[in-house]
């Protein structure tokens, strides 16, 4: 199976702006964002999206999220940020490797969409 997009960048194929990397995941920039700070939050371990997890990737899974609340709080986003997932095309997945979208310092419209 060919490295996903996310997986070149992990492995510094394709180079990525990178906020954060630990063991488990790596927080890098968007290039195209969508409000003024829009990071990635990635699973180094492939999971091409939300459904096909399973139980053996719950410490992965809420890495993600803990990884998502330090980096707001690095970056001093206290007034607020929202975590999007998209899963499968009708929710314009584009890259089959799970990942956290981290958006803030801009309104965001409720509900979103």
């Amino acid at each position: 199976m060919p490295k996903t997009l996310f997986q070149k960048i992990i492995d510094r194929e394709i180079p990525a702006k990178i906020e954060h990397e630990d063991e488990l995941c790596i927080v890098i920039h968007d290039i195209q964002p969508q409000a003024p700070v829009h990071l990635l939050i990635i699973p180094k371990q492939v999971i091409p999206r939300v459904e096909a997890a399973t139980a053996a990737d719950q410490t992965t899974l809420g890495h993600l999220i803990l990884t998502a609340g330090t980096v707001a709080n690095k970056l001093g986003l206290a007034k607020g940020f929202r975590l999007v997932i998209n899963n499968g095309p009708d929710a314009c997945e584009s890259v089959p490797h799970l990942h956290v979208h981290l958006l803030a310092r801009r309104q965001l419209n409720w509900p979103p969409g």
